[in-house]
């Protein structure tokens, strides 16, 4: 049978809460066998990740499929769950978060329709939903101001998101194809790389789908998880590597024809310079200001049309403030926009 969709799970010491995103997935698929899951043991070390997944493929064959590679980080287990696919589409989904029942069914219901119709939608948008821990709490990212509902839209009909509506990889489901074609240049043992998965391929995409239901699910709260704020300043030097990788994707103001895809694209990749800027100014690495100067300079050269708009911007502009009373400032803009957004 052609599969409809794979959702590829990454896992990595995951033995703990991988069942309730296997189950999720499957419950709100109604067990289809035209869905394929992809379970990649990302060379865990500490449990037993790797049987829980072949258990869940002995029990459920022909949908459930389990891999394994030598650990190689977040990128490499998407890459190669890629690698696996069967499906028309692609989803990723981490293995401590989940996908709501009903939507998950309305979903499946439109790929398969598309499908049926020979109608070809490139990427698939959905909302997802922040689950705090802490205190119960959930923040909807949704976009109905910004995308068209119930049609099939290229970028031209876009409007305009802001800060709180970028286009994450909880929101996206691409044609398998799309992925494949040119490829995402994510690099091993590296955090953030979903931001290159959410960037890259956007330009590929000739035609959209913005599907108004709260998918997926996104647990916030474990205290080693790669959003949080201790764990994002000591892994600074990987959120520069994934942004430098961005910024060489595209010249956008040269290989972006369409104006509010590089509109969109522009603002992405100036949020992610000045989480750059932010995280250098909180770290205690030594190096740490050197690099982001480094970075600065760096894009610089390879398109001054792109420094501009993100240093010279208000974004820029608020996140590299001079100074020692500058640096207060930008790190009291971030609390701020955390404590609204609630984002880590």
């Amino acid at each position: 049978m052609q599969k409809t969709i794979t959702f590829g799970i990454p896992c990595y010491n995951s033995a703990e809460y991988m069942d309730h995103c296997i189950s999720s997935i499957l419950q709100g698929t109604g067990y289809a066998q035209d869905v394929q899951i992809v379970v990649v043991d990302d060379g865990s070390t500490k449990d037993n990740t790797l049987e829980k997944a072949q258990q869940w493929e002995s029990e459920h064959p022909g949908v459930v499929k389990a891999v394994h590679q030598e650990n190689g980080g977040h990128g490499m287990a998407v890459l190669k769950a890629l690698e696996n696919a069967e499906g028309t589409y692609f989803k990723v989904v981490d293995s401590d978060d989940w996908l709501d029942a009903e939507a998950l069914t309305m979903l499946m219901a439109k790929l398969r329709h598309f499908i049926e119709f020979g109608t070809r939608v490139d990427l698939v948008i959905s909302n997802y939903v922040y689950e705090h821990v802490e205190d119960g709490k959930q923040t909807v990212i949704d976009y109905h101001h910004v995308l068209p509902q119930r049609k099939i839209f290229s970028w031209d009909k876009i409007g305009h998101f802001n800060m709180t509506q970028n286009l994450l990889m909880h929101a996206l489901c691409y044609r398998t194809d799309v992925l494949r074609d040119g490829g995402v240049p994510m690099p091993a043992h590296t955090f953030y790389v979903d931001n290159i998965y959410a960037y890259v391929p956007l330009p590929r995409c000739k035609t959209i789908y913005y599907l108004d239901v709260d998918l997926y699910r996104y647990f916030i709260g474990r205290g080693d998880q790669s959003v949080n704020e201790t764990v994002m300043i000591s892994r600074i030097d990987q959120q520069l590597r994934v942004t430098r990788i961005m910024m060489h994707a595209y010249h956008l103001y040269d290989d972006v024809e369409e104006r509010r895809l590089r509109s969109y694209m522009l603002d992405y990749f100036t949020l992610m310079m000045a989480v750059c800027s932010i995280f250098s100014k909180m770290s205690d690495a030594e190096d740490a200001m050197e690099n982001l100067v480094q970075l600065w300079e760096d894009l610089k050269e390879f398109d001054p049309k792109m420094y501009r708009h993100a240093r010279m911007g208000v974004v820029g502009l608020a996140t590299n403030l001079p100074g020692e009373w500058g640096k207060k400032a930008t790190l009291g803009i971030y609390h701020v926009a955390q404590k609204l957004v609630k984002f880590n």
